[in-house]
């Protein structure tokens, strides 16, 4: 299975997993789910009161400069750890 494959099926997996992470882990998945995607981050930081948007903007941001690749692997292998 390439790793495109491997990585849409990650994003369904990750939709039916048997209890729902912690926000950290949340954070990461959307992060990798976007450098993954859409490669670095885009836009401008949502402002002080955006606070969930603010998070998101943060942890994708952290990502910046990890191939898209990259991105898709370690995304696929927390989906892969979590539904254990």
């Amino acid at each position: 299975m390439t790793l495109q494959a491997q990585f849409a099926q990650a994003q369904a997996d990750s939709k039916t997993l048997s209890e729902r992470p912690d926000n950290m882990t949340m954070l990461k998945m959307y992060a990798l789910f976007k450098q993954g995607s859409s490669g670095d981050v885009q836009g401008e930081r949502p402002g002080m009161t955006d606070f969930v948007g603010r998070a998101k903007w943060d942890a994708w941001n952290e990502l910046k400069g990890t191939s898209q690749e990259a991105a898709q692997q370690q995304y696929v292998d927390l989906v892969e750890g979590l539904k254990d």
